[in-house]
């Protein structure tokens, strides 16, 4: 391999890699801190185990990545409402989805009747 197909192959990997890592962060983000994600929430309302054994409760989410029981600030960017919820479930599984919550944080969040919501999501420091 000569010199210039070499340095293209390269700059080819390195773009190749770059849009992989763009294209997973918004799936996977990092699970520290002060990590957000924004997109669709959407809710439901089954009563029974969830992907971490526990139950589903008033105020529980599900998350991709996010620990099993560390906590998230929901924020509904239409109307400003917030609150914090506990992640004990694995999923959205949609795209364009970034957390699955529980009814009653639905309610409270305004998004309930709608089904949906354009949410922020926040990790909570401290966890």
């Amino acid at each position: 391999m000569g010199d210039s197909a070499l340095k293209q192959w390269i700059i080819g990997a390195a773009i190749v890699a770059g849009s992989t890592t763009a294209a997973c962060e918004s799936w996977a983000g990092q699970s520290g801190a002060g990590q957000s994600w924004v997109g669709k929430a959407s809710y439901y309302g089954y009563h029974g185990r969830t992907a971490s054994g526990g139950r589903v409760g008033a105020l529980t989410a599900a998350h991709r990545s996010l620990p099993f029981g560390s906590q998230a600030r929901v924020t509904n960017l239409g109307n400003g409402r917030s609150v914090v919820v506990t992640i004990n479930d694995r999923g959205p599984f949609v795209r364009g989805r970034v957390i699955d919550v529980s009814a009653h944080a639905a309610q409270c969040l305004g998004f309930r009747s709608a089904g949906l919501a354009r949410v922020k999501v926040e990790r909570v420091a401290g966890e």
